[in-house]
């Protein structure tokens, strides 16, 4: 017998006729926890599509304030929201989204320092940040804590996500494997640019990836990347192996 409330059953009707959610899948969503780095582009879509799923409760890590430039593509805030807290303002439309989603928001930037502690309370990370030396951290803490990590990147027209789960052993690879290490010189999207649609399009997949990854259904992007290019449209899904030399997991 599902314990599923009669508002719940009406506002999560779609999940529950899906053979491979049901109502025991949406109880299970109801009782899983999601942190996601970030509530920019990739982090707004993430969290709004996280929260109307049903996820029982969501962290968010973020420090930076709404700015009129962050419109074009976080769809979590709006012009009232500029010179916000993205954290408090993501926090307040999350409640508007779906009360049953309980909220954690961490006004602080994720380092090697805390990222540990950070992730260490949550069944699933998603990684929404925008420079090599987080996406390191993240990486790093999740495999020491087995954490599923859902990561994302885009720039431009052009994207990438893949799911790391190197705690598992060989042949799941680390985020270490596919960037092993800081480039010489980073761009930042202030200076290249991001086509709006594509932040939501990725941060939407995140979602979906880790709704995957908590319910076990589906096939686990983890040893594969799926690269986008906005302009042709192209998607490809590609191997990744894991590196034996890798830094981190070998």
């Amino acid at each position: 017998m599902d314990s599923l409330t009669d508002e719940q059953k009406r506002r999560y009707a779609r999940h529950v006729v899906l053979p491979e959610i049901g109502a025991r899948g949406q109880e299970k969503l109801l009782a899983c926890s999601a942190l996601v780095i970030g509530a920019g582009g990739l982090g707004s879509a993430a969290l709004a599509y996280l929260a109307a799923a049903g996820v029982g409760r969501v962290g968010i890590v973020e420090s930076d304030r709404v700015e009129l430039s962050n419109l074009q593509r976080q769809i979590l805030f709006e012009t009232a929201d500029i010179g916000r807290a993205k954290a408090q303002a993501a926090y307040d439309r999350i409640h508007e989204v779906n009360p049953d989603c309980a909220v954690e928001i961490f006004e602080k930037r994720l380092d090697e320092n805390n990222a540990r502690e950070l992730v260490r309370g949550f069944d699933i990370v998603l990684d929404g940040s925008d420079n090599f030396a987080t996406r390191f951290a993240i990486s790093d803490a999740c495999r020491q804590e087995k954490k599923p990590l859902v990561s994302a990147a885009i720039s431009g027209f052009s994207a990438q996500l893949a799911t790391f789960k190197p705690y598992l052993g060989a042949p799941h690879p680390c985020y270490r494997c596919l960037v092993p290490g800081l480039p010489e010189r980073e761009i930042t999207c202030a200076q290249e640019g991001i086509i709006g649609p594509l932040a939501g399009m990725l941060g939407s997949m995140q979602a979906l990836e880790a709704i995957k990854e908590l319910l076990g259904i589906g096939q686990s992007l983890s040893g594969f990347v799926v690269v986008v290019d906005a302009l042709s449209m192209h998607v490809r899904k590609v191997g990744l192996l894991r590196d034996s030399a890798c830094s981190a997991c070998a």
